[in-house]
């Protein structure tokens, strides 16, 4: 079996045996290049080294990009492999090697291999120094900035130890441009100092925000996400790269704002916002920018707006169309709860998984966000009063819809918000004290959940049925008929099943109000899952 081209150990590299399984007469040039672990790194000095890879999409990145240089550069035979674990002084943590009919295209297919995987490849590292630990960092900051450069572990061959220092003073943050407007100044650059913003999700929304918010100096800067990088994120979510697949949003925006703008004070929470957590997460904060996918949290922000007492800057994405509201309860704006009373449950309206997105929309409407809270914050005109703005852009056009707050609520706090929060609290420690625990559950085989006596039950939409069916013991209800009160016994056991998991959720969340307290919903959902061939009949 021939050996793989692209490959990572976890044990110590022999490079005489690696050169080895690239021997062929053919070839009058060898090159290798080998990155070494050294005792010192940007002027600190480090006692060990540790790799981590995401290498499922590694893999098959690695092995792209060595089939590349093969094409690209003519060359007969290429290998490449990276160590990943624990690294001690001296030992070699990457080698790469090139057999060819000539020199020239060995060196330059060698030197393209390393500076692609470097770029490419979802690996990271962490320096452990003498006086702590870099954090995990990935590779492609660490890549070389321009043709000539040396990697600080690396060292070819030819042995060049020589290292260029640049002496010019670093770069600092530089904000004269929106200080030339007279609105701004140096007052209000000042107060945006000053201001502390909690943004919640880093996706498409987020992103633009994050990006704007960090490079007009704000002060601080907290970060709510739970997910983590796929590559389907990155048509909207730019500012990430696809090596960055597999790790949590909420490190990656916090790093991009760090080399964006190292003055922001930035704090990263890789988890779900909720009504038990929020009152920390959300301390000092002067405003609240919502960048979920999902109705849940927006209603909660919104709720959460009235008991902080802190304006929640919310928006919404559906393919080609968007909407901004800004909910102030210092101003005695309409909010959610005013429009629609009960919250609108999760998976009845796409999200952009479900229903699709083009990149520049929610790209359009994060931007819109960023610029009314850089208003809000500095007080500027024109601010988003008691209306919701709406944004076609397949017409490229907004209209502002006015706003009224509900009948009772004018002149205090919202009363359906602050009743919509206690009952969110109260379900949350039903959920703590057990009562109501496992809404979510994990099952590696639905028959395991049959087994279990559960009865699965697929609430997705017809199509999606036949287009991915499941195993034939599993009933099928949509989603539509459940919520519309299809009865099921009160003491029976259910598990719900839809396409990522959040449809049946949000099913389940409603079950349980209307008294079924034993329906679950199965986690991630059944897409990409691998199940037994259906069955004719039921069990």
């Amino acid at each position: 079996m021939a050996e793989p081209r692209f490959a990572f150990s976890a044990g110590s590299l022999d490079a005489a045996a690696l050169q080895q399984t690239l021997t062929d007469p053919s070839c009058g040039g060898y090159v290798a290049f080998e990155g070494w672990v050294r005792n010192f790194n940007e002027g600190r000095a480090v006692h060990r080294l540790e790799y981590e890879a995401f290498e499922a999409l590694a893999l098959r990145e690695g092995e792209r990009i060595v089939a590349e240089a093969c094409t690209r550069f003519g060359v007969v035979n290429a290998r490449c492999v990276h160590r990943i674990g624990d690294l001690a002084l001296g030992e070699l943590a990457v080698w790469v090697g090139v057999a060819a009919p000539h020199r020239d295209e060995a060196f330059r297919a060698c030197r393209w291999i390393i500076d692609e995987v470097k770029h490419r490849v979802p690996i990271w590292k962490k320096e452990h120094y003498v006086d702590g630990d870099s954090g995990w960092v990935n590779c492609e900051r660490c890549a070389a900035a321009a043709p000539g450069a040396v990697e600080p572990h690396d060292h070819s061959h030819a042995h060049d130890h020589s290292h260029a220092h640049d002496h010019s003073p670093p770069a600092t943050p530089d904000y004269s441009r929106q200080m030339a407007l007279r609105e701004v100044g140096p007052l209000g650059q000042a107060r945006l100092r000053e201001s502390s913003v909690a943004v919640i999700g880093a996706g498409g929304l987020g992103v633009p925000v994050l990006q704007y918010l960090a490079g007009a100096g704000l002060g601080r800067l907290v970060v709510i996400d739970g997910d983590r990088l796929e590559a389907s994120n990155l048509h909207r979510q730019t500012w990430f790269a696809l090596a960055d697949c597999g790790r949590p949003k909420a490190d990656l925006a916090a790093a991009r704002i760090r080399a964006l703008n190292p003055e922001v004070q930035i704090e990263a929470h890789g988890l779900r916002l909720d009504a038990g957590n929020a009152a920390q997460l959300l301390a000092g904060c002067d405003l609240i920018i919502d960048c979920s996918d999902n109705f849940a949290t927006k209603f909660l922000l919104n709720d959460l707006a009235h008991e902080l007492s802190v304006p929640v800057l919310l928006a919404s994405v559906h393919q080609f169309e968007g909407q901004l509201q800004v909910v102030d309860p210092a101003r005695g704006s309409a909010c959610l709860r005013c429009l629609w009373p009960q919250a609108t449950r999760d998976g009845i309206v796409g999200n952009c998984t479900e229903a699709g997105v083009l990149g520049p929309v929610p790209g359009i409407l994060g931007s819109l966000q960023a610029l009314e809270a850089l208003k809000i914050l500095l007080d500027l005109p024109g601010r988003l009063g008691d209306e919701v703005l709406l944004v076609n852009l397949l017409e490229t056009g907004m209209t502002r819809v006015r706003a009224k707050r509900a009948q009772g609520c004018e002149g205090g706090p919202c009363g359906r918000a602050a009743m919509a929060l206690h009952d969110t609290r109260q379900a949350l420690a039903k959920i703590s004290s057990g009562s109501g625990a496992g809404l979510e559950l994990d099952f590696d085989d639905l028959a395991q959940a049959i087994s279990a006596g559960y009865s699965v039950i697929d609430i997705r939409a017809p199509d999606e049925c036949a287009a991915d069916p499941l195993p034939g013991f599993v009933r099928r209800i949509p989603m539509e008929e459940m919520l519309a009160g299809r009865n099921l016994p009160a003491e029976g056991r259910y598990l719900l099943v839809c396409s990522r998991g959040v449809r049946s959720r949000s099913t389940c969340e409603a079950l349980r109000e209307r008294g079924i307290h034993a329906a679950h919903s199965l986690r991630g959902g059944v897409q990409g899952r691998t199940w037994p061939a259906p069955r004719t009949t039921y069990l």
